[in-house]
């Protein structure tokens, strides 16, 4: 079991996972198990170079999914390819993200936004439940 600290950055995620209502969150790589512990934290101001919040205390993680990221949409180890407009990227995947419109669209623009242009060959990520 390890212990993790990670930011949020995506500001309309904070509010939710403060109140317990966004559990989830996609992050690149892949070194994070079920059963490690997730803490949250904001920066006070530039990212590197200012003082952390912690907002949450450690949870244990409850689920972890292995994914690729591509630009038409992310692919499942276990389940296949999920299109970035197809409606189980929308209620599923974007919505438990916190995600603002929760739409796949929204979710691939804020990925993009977060960790720069998808490349063809894909991103190793998971998909982090708490």
């Amino acid at each position: 079991m390890r212990k993790w600290r990670l930011p949020l950055t995506y500001e309309p995620k904070i509010e939710p996972v403060l109140l317990g209502t966004c559990r989830q969150t996609i992050r690149m790589g892949r070194k994070k198990q079920a059963g490690d512990l997730i803490r949250f934290f904001v920066w006070t101001g530039k990212p590197y170079r200012s003082k952390q919040i912690d907002l949450t205390e450690y949870e244990p993680l409850t689920g972890v999914w292995n994914v690729k990221i591509i630009p038409i949409g992310i692919i499942f180890t276990a389940g296949g390819l999920i299109p970035w407009n197809f409606t189980y990227m929308n209620d599923i995947i974007a919505a438990r993200d916190g995600i603002v419109p929760p739409t796949g669209e929204a979710l691939r623009d804020v990925l993009i936004g977060k960790n720069g242009k998808i490349p063809a060959e894909g991103i190793d990520a998971q998909i982090l439940r708490w």
